[in-house]
């Protein structure tokens, strides 16, 4: 079992910017990617973005430019940079472990308010 730890949401105004972070339990070579996923009122969750072990990122359209998912193996984190936020960025984030096994783990969840 794997848990994960969120922090880092809040209010932010548009244009404003916010770091996500996300502590995972266990091993960092035990997980094959970590990432981000949003799910917005009313809104099925959809990826923001996700990094493998290796390093390589994948964005949603919706955030490239303006998002940078990080990962910091040693210490089993992963960070999401949020800058130029828009309102339609309003959401709960969770973030996301899978394993090599396949299988998903997920966090709580952190939300990010963007508005005036």
């Amino acid at each position: 079992q794997v848990q994960l730890v969120e922090s880092g949401g809040g209010l932010v105004q548009p244009g404003g910017s916010l770091r996500l972070s996300c502590t995972a339990s266990g091993s960092a070579s035990d997980n094959n990617a970590m990432g981000w996923y949003r799910q917005a009122p009313g809104k099925e969750r959809e990826l923001v973005a996700d990094i493998s072990y290796g390093g390589n990122t994948k964005y949603a359209d919706s955030v490239k430019g303006r998002f940078t998912i990080s990962r910091d193996i040693a210490k089993n984190m992963v960070y999401l940079q949020m800058n130029s936020l828009k309102p339609e960025d309003t959401a709960v984030y969770y973030c996301n472990v899978r394993r090599w096994s396949g299988t998903n783990y997920w966090g709580k969840g952190t939300l990010v308010t963007v508005s005036s």
